[in-house]
């Protein structure tokens, strides 16, 4: 092999003055849980979500045409597809949401009066499908900006909005403080158990069509759900006309 120079003399220690240096070396002391040196202690629990190693979902940040931005999960797989059948990205759909959207209202104020009827919202939920934001799709949504726990109307306005979205078990406690002074004893009992159903399954549970299963569970008999509350025409008034509580200013 060819010769490179001399070999370099290792350099004198500061402290004993020796080369190679002969200090005594004092061993790092113990971690006080483990005993161990180095610590051998597992590393802390997430103080979120108390795993370890953390399992809290990464989110990202999404600016939309208005420039306000949203927070949507770090997805490793997509859900949402172009007509031609190709993936597309969760920002994308929500891109494409928010560009059809004005469609559909022109403002929050016509959202919200549009959701609190259930003729209206099953017309807009209808004309959403056709544009490709079905059922399945808005779900998903409602994963990725975490809000599995709210209502659609919160993933609309989050997305047109930027509105933070709220839970349906808040929304149903705003709602009832106006129930409990616009319905009768009995009735308020009937809309306590229509907002259970609320916070357990979703808004699906507004559904007009909801309206007699509801009916069956509560009272067993229609005949004695009449007796209670009134005629059946009453009966849909006031279960229809509640449901603007759940989106008024104060629940948004």
């Amino acid at each position: 092999p060819e010769w490179d120079g001399e070999p370099i003399e290792p350099e004198t220690c500061k402290t004993c003055g020796q080369s190679p240096c002969i200090c005594e070396k004092t061993p790092a002391k113990p971690c006080s849980v483990c005993g161990q040196s180095p610590c051998v202690c597992p590393p802390e629990p997430c103080a979120k979500c108390g795993q370890r190693p953390c399992l809290c979902r990464k989110k990202a940040r999404v600016k939309l045409a208005d420039g306000k931005e949203r927070r949507i999960q770090h997805m490793t797989c997509t859900s949402f597809w172009h007509p031609d059948g190709t993936p597309m990205s969760a920002q994308q759909f929500m891109e494409l949401l928010f560009g059809k959207l004005p469609e559909f209202f022109h403002n929050e104020e016509e959202l919200r009066a549009i959701w609190s009827a259930p003729d209206t919202r099953k017309k807009l939920l209808l004309g959403l499908a056709e544009k490709g934001f079905g059922h399945d799709q808005l779900a998903e949504m409602q994963k990725i900006i975490d809000a599995e726990a709210s209502d659609i109307f919160d993933v609309l306005a989050h997305v047109a909005y930027a509105h933070p979205p709220l839970t349906r078990e808040v929304r149903a406690a705003h709602a009832r403080v106006y129930i409990n002074t616009q319905f009768s004893d009995k009735q308020q009992a009937f809309l306590d158990f229509v907002l259970q159903h609320y916070i357990t399954a979703g808004v699906e549970e507004l559904d007009q069509e909801k309206l007699t299963p509801l009916l069956r569970l509560k009272y067993h008999a229609i005949a004695d759900a009449v007796a209670d509350l009134g005629q059946p025409a009453e009966i849909g008034k006031v279960f229809a006309g509640f449901q603007k509580y759940l989106y008024a200013d104060k629940a948004a």
